[in-house]
């Protein structure tokens, strides 16, 4: 008999909170009636400053299946957390979801930018991805390495081997749901295996607390130089060098003001 889930919530208190922040999210999405293309990853909008894409593209569902379908992985891959006598646990699960959300977006990127440029493939210069699936297929592909014998269950009811997940259902996904994305999907699973194999490691709580803030400055600049909020309290003007900016406070002045672009999106991936 399985444990009740007030016992695996404590267990899995970071997979809980993603899973609670992301489902959150998709509630304010549809209350506002928010699409793809005012959260979505971009190769067009992200040359144009939306480096915030990066972050909202990864928390935000459209579709409730596409909700319950990474949200039911990433419980499962709630395992992480538990085993921190394997060098993993709660400290490991998020230091290195916070680098798969990064990472693997700037991937995504960069594989549209060698997809624009060096194959002249346009579609994917306006395809819009959003999920968090990039993060799942990471995750999978770190337990596969981790803990090749492990088992993933999805709804309850399929059982896979933790070794195979990551390309069975990178298979699986791009065959039943057409607009998964192959390159957000893949992008996680190179991800996952650097950070497996050791290629990406030495994370700490310091560091992650950099990154974090890291994050969170470029976030406000690109949210204040491309129009979304209007962070009065911050002002961005250009010294000698007009592609070096610098930042000032006013001494008076607040409020914030909010718009939504809403550009035409050639394709949505979920992710």
């Amino acid at each position: 008999m399985g444990k009740p889930l007030f016992y695996e919530i404590v267990e899995k208190p970071a997979t809980s909170c993603i899973i609670g922040i992301c489902s959150a999210v998709w509630f304010y999405i549809q209350k506002k009636n928010i699409g793809y293309s005012h959260v979505g990853l971009c190769y067009e909008t992200s040359i144009e400053g939306h480096y915030w894409r990066i972050i909202t593209s990864a928390f935000s569902h459209i579709s409730v299946l596409h909700l319950v379908f990474n949200m039911s992985a990433l419980w499962s891959l709630g395992v992480v957390e538990q085993l921190g006598l394997m060098g993993l646990g709660v400290e490991f699960y998020l230091h290195y979801s916070l680098v798969l959300v990064v990472l693997s977006g700037l991937l995504v990127l960069g594989a549209y930018h060698v997809l624009i440029k060096k194959f002249k493939i346009e579609y994917f210069r306006r395809v819009t991805a959003v999920g968090y699936s990039c993060v799942v297929f990471g995750w999978m592909t770190i337990l596969s390495v981790k803990q090749p014998l492990s088992k993933l269950n999805l709804f309850g009811l399929l059982s896979l081997p933790i070794s195979f997940a990551p390309f069975e259902s990178l298979i699986f996904t791009s065959i039943i749901v057409p607009k998964a994305s192959f390159v957000g999907h893949l992008s996680g699973i190179i991800v996952g295996y650097a950070i497996g194999w050791g290629l990406i490691r030495g994370m700490n709580n310091y560091w992650a607390v950099c990154m974090l803030g890291w994050i969170v400055l470029v976030l406000v600049l690109s949210l204040k130089h491309t129009g979304i909020f209007d962070f009065n309290f911050l002002e961005i003007e250009s010294v000698t060098d007009p592609s070096l900016p610098s930042v000032r406070f006013p001494a008076s002045g607040n409020g914030r003001t909010m718009q939504m672009s809403s550009q035409p999106v050639v394709g949505a991936d979920l992710v």
